[in-house]
């Protein structure tokens, strides 16, 4: 898609969740590549600082009092406590995206994407699929950095987010990943097509 394309005067949110192994992150890099204006949220979290992480990229790296703060005030549009370590969505760094007709992108699960739901009900959600799941017990065993008890555990957490695809906007089927990715980018281009988020071409044209 060519730079020039126009980006609409009103910003989408759009929730994208899927289990560990579904190839949501390689989905999600190739549809920021073919449509501009769409803004990635940074998560804040607890947890330490990984090698070849960095502040602001990967995650706001806070303390546990910081991030209870910012929970307490209000300030996160979503948060979850995973194994002992907490992470979030900061509020005003979305809100103030989507004020200037950007359109951001929260990769969260399920518990998550019922929180922004809640306080965000125009938000655009889409559960991406693996193709069964085996498929994500070979992808997870693939990477080769994981033991077989942890690959089990997130085998059985798959299953459990999984369930819940039904509450999703879209369902993306990733058996084929150009196919998935070009019906990923559809509903983008589809929802930032709308005659709400297109007010001065409709004023231009009545």
């Amino acid at each position: 898609m060519s730079t020039t394309w126009e980006k609409p005067q009103s910003g989408a949110l759009f929730v994208i969740s899927g289990a560990s192994g579904s190839g949501k992150t390689t989905l999600l890099k190739r549809v920021f590549q073919r449509v501009p204006g769409l803004r990635f949220s940074v998560s804040a979290t607890t947890r330490a600082m990984r090698a070849g992480e960095a502040e602001g990229v990967d995650y706001l790296y806070v303390d546990v009092p910081t991030f209870q703060k910012l929970r307490d005030h209000g300030d996160l549009l979503e948060h979850a406590e995973v194994y002992g370590r907490y992470y979030g969505t900061p509020r005003e760094p979305v809100e103030e995206a989507l004020r200037q007709g950007l359109s951001v992108v929260l990769d969260i699960d399920v518990q998550g994407a019922r929180q922004v739901q809640r306080s965000h009900p125009a938000a655009v959600t889409v559960f991406i699929l693996p193709p069964s799941v085996e498929t994500i017990r070979q992808r997870l065993d693939a990477r080769g950095t994981d033991s077989a008890e942890v690959i089990a555990r997130r085998v059985r957490e798959a299953e459990e987010q999984l369930g819940a695809c039904g509450e999703y906007d879209y369902l993306v089927m990733n058996d084929d990943l150009e196919m998935a990715t070009r019906v990923l980018e559809s509903i983008v281009l589809a929802e930032l097509s709308r005659t709400s988020r297109r007010v001065r071409w409709v004023k231009l044209f009545s």
